[in-house]
């Protein structure tokens, strides 16, 4: 009989492979940063301004982006990280990575008529800033919402409709019915919801943007609902279906240090939450790319039901 194989105490492990080269990393500056956090912005993963400064919010974007695509999670950019970010993405301009705003070509104006105008004039009055009647005449009134709309948002306020302002309009509103565009006020419907096909098995936190409305839902049972608003063009809300991984009752932003008592988080630094603006303003602003909920008492109440793991459905 042979002897039994006996493992050799000199042998030693295979070297575990070294981490390839950072191209960028914490601390670092300059406009390749900039040209990074503008493509993290593209796909959103990062929000805020461009800073130029690898912080650590860019970090925490760049271990997102490194997660959702199998990429080792180093938070430094290698150039596997940056091959694929560029791949994805398209080159920001010189004004994008310094936050110029220039204003662009007018799509509508003073003196412009027709349909266009009214939809304009609607969204705008959906969020508060239009009362007048719908009459799709871009007059003075028109225009002065236009501007306010603009100077709330950091456009440059010409009162005219270029490209930034209507994509960023059209991100806060949806469009607009033929009873709002002719000005008839509809009766009032009992608070409903339609849920996506997702949202129908299990616990589920069903969000839905056309709506903007939430629902807690039970195996397809809809046990509460609640009035809901999202993240602006340059900060979206994620669409997907996601789950809640964290829940943080008494919440301030780390990268905004303000309020979000009652916090449920489903992507990266987007979570359901309470907002005090949204409860004093309504539709006239957005969030960062969280769910806003401006009824402190039903999201308190879906803060202690829900639980770590439950489905989360944006659409």
């Amino acid at each position: 009989m042979e002897p039994s194989p006996t493992t050799d105490p000199t042998a030693t492990a295979p070297p575990t492979p070294s981490a390839p080269p950072a191209l960028m990393a914490l601390g670092d500056e300059g406009d390749d940063v900039r040209a990074l956090q503008h493509r993290l912005q593209q796909i959103q993963w990062m929000e805020g301004p461009v800073s130029g400064t690898y912080d650590d919010a860019t970090r925490l974007a760049v271990e997102g982006f490194q997660a959702k695509r199998g990429i080792p999670v180093t938070g430094q950019v290698d150039q596997t990280t940056l091959d694929r970010l560029v791949a994805m993405t398209r080159e920001p301009t010189r004004d994008e990575m310094y936050n110029i705003m220039r204003p662009g070509p007018a799509l509508l104006a003073e003196g412009a008529t027709g349909d266009a105008v009214k939809d304009l004039q609607a969204r705008l009055k959906q969020i508060g800033w239009y009362a007048p009647k719908i009459d799709g005449i871009y007059g003075p009134k028109t225009a002065e919402a236009v501007s306010g709309f603009q100077g709330k948002r950091q456009i440059p306020v010409t009162g005219e409709v270029d490209q930034r302002t209507k994509d960023r309009l059209y991100a806060m509103t949806r469009k607009p019915t033929s009873d709002e565009l002719n000005n008839i006020v509809a009766t009032p419907k009992p608070s409903s919801m339609t849920l996506d096909d997702r949202c129908l098995s299990g616990r589920v936190i069903c969000i839905s943007k056309s709506q903007r409305r939430l629902a807690w839902v039970v195996d397809g049972s809809i046990r509460m609902t609640m009035d809901v608003r999202f993240g602006s063009e340059l900060t979206p809300t994620r669409n997907g279906v996601f789950s809640v991984y964290w829940k943080s009752r008494d919440h301030v932003s780390s990268l905004y240090d303000t309020p979000m008592p009652y916090a449920l988080f489903f992507s990266g630094g987007q979570a359901v939450h309470y907002s005090a603006d949204f409860a004093r303003n309504g539709y006239n602003g957005a969030s960062h790319g969280c769910v806003n909920v401006r009824d402190k008492a039903a999201v308190a109440a879906l803060f202690d039901t829900a639980r770590v793991g439950d489905k989360v459905v944006v659409y």
